[in-house]
């Protein structure tokens, strides 16, 4: 049986569990199916061309580089916003959600690619090891409510809906010929 928290942070948790579960989840699915986009990339000898290049910086540069999609979605963001007053508040919505997925994808990708650099900068280490335990501890906090739990059931169900309603279509479609 779950007991009340008794922090100001496991309340604060507890509070914030649904919005953060969605929000986890989200950034895995779309990390996981972006993610195979730049794999996809990756295999192409003018995109390894890039990355390889990428992989050299030096840490300032790679600092640099690792900053730029943030800034490079302001105008994005700020179109959103536009399109929002304007009165189209749903695409200005979608508009902030692509641009995040995507920002997310490319900052993650870039990451991945300039760490060794990046790790070089002292303060940057440290941030670092500081905020990789804490995110942890937040993400174990959150796999474990209820809320991703039972988020987690309800995906599982609704793939396996999704592919049996694939599987009778083909059949369907496959008969019909």
């Amino acid at each position: 049986m779950n007991r009340p928290p008794r922090t100001v942070s496991g309340r604060l948790l507890r509070l914030l569990q649904l919005p953060l579960a969605l929000i986890v989840m989200f950034y895995e699915w779309g990390w996981a199916t972006l993610a195979h986009l730049f794999d996809w990339f990756a295999r192409r000898p003018w995109w390894a061309a890039i990355e390889a290049g990428i992989r050299r910086l030096p840490p300032w540069p790679a600092l640099l580089l690792f900053g730029a999609p943030g800034v490079a979605l302001v105008p994005v963001k700020l179109f959103a916003l536009w399109l929002m007053a304007s009165g189209q508040q749903w695409l200005g919505v979608a508009v902030i959600v692509a641009a995040k997925v995507l920002g997310t994808a490319i900052v993650a990708r870039l990451f991945a690619l300039t760490q060794p650099a990046l790790m070089q900068l002292a303060w940057f280490a440290r941030a670092y090891r500081w905020f990789v335990p804490w995110k942890d501890a937040w993400l174990e906090a959150i796999r474990a409510s209820l809320v991703w739990r039972m988020a987690r059931v309800i995906k599982f169900r609704l793939r396996r809906a999704l592919t049996r309603l694939v599987r009778s279509l083909r059949e369907t479609l496959g008969r019909a010929r």
